[in-house]
């Protein structure tokens, strides 16, 4: 137990009795990890951060490639018809 924790079984024992009073100081202790469980799950480490940005670098580069991937395809098609029209245009 904490200070905290034997001024609390100390002040309840007295009105409630040692039985009582240990089992509501428990209860109390139980109830404030759980809550404090929660509040840290919450939260973010460092290395939470860095797996998170690990994973946006290599997201943000497959983006790119997929980007740069239909660039191409679509120069391709803009010179294929570019090249019909000129040769439609030129054999008239």
């Amino acid at each position: 137990m904490l200070v905290s924790e034997i001024e609390l079984f100390e002040i309840l024992s007295q009105q409630l009795g040692r039985d009582k009073a240990k089992s509501l100081v428990q209860y109390v202790e139980t109830k404030i990890d759980k809550r404090l469980d929660e509040k840290t799950n919450v939260f973010s480490t460092k290395e939470d951060l860095a797996k998170l940005e690990g994973k946006l670098e290599s997201k943000i580069a497959d983006t790119k490639s997929e980007i740069v991937k239909w660039m191409f395809i679509f120069w391709i098609g803009q010179l294929a018809s570019f090249i019909a029209i000129a040769k439609f245009i030129f054999h008239q």
